[in-house]
């Protein structure tokens, strides 16, 4: 079994959480398929806070500036950070990667 992804952590992103809401927006999360496998998710399912425009305890958080400080206290965050220790990724080396993977 593969690392616990954000979603799966906070259980969201499914279609059940869209039953009963009127303003539902799923999370773009699951989709961005050009993070896989960092830090062992699926997706961006271990990099959530370096996303824009992701939905998170039902709001919308916008920028990554935005989302800074709300991610910095965030439980999932705190638990990528102790499971990954050393080995955690900081946003510039996950990007330069990035970058260096689609040349």
């Amino acid at each position: 079994m593969g690392k616990i992804n954000c979603w799966e952590y906070k259980k969201c992103c499914s279609l059940e959480d869209s039953e009963g809401k009127e303003n539902f927006r799923k999370c773009i999360v699951p989709e961005m398929t050009m993070y896989d496998g960092v830090h062992g998710g699926k997706n961006a399912g271990r990099v959530c806070w370096l996303i824009a425009d992701t939905t998170c305890n039902s709001e919308i958080q916008s920028t990554f500036a935005k989302k800074l400080k709300h991610c910095s206290v965030c439980d999932f965050y705190s638990h990528v950070e102790k499971e990954e220790g050393d080995r955690l990724e900081m946003p510039m080396k996950i990007l330069e990667n990035l970058v260096k993977s689609t040349k």
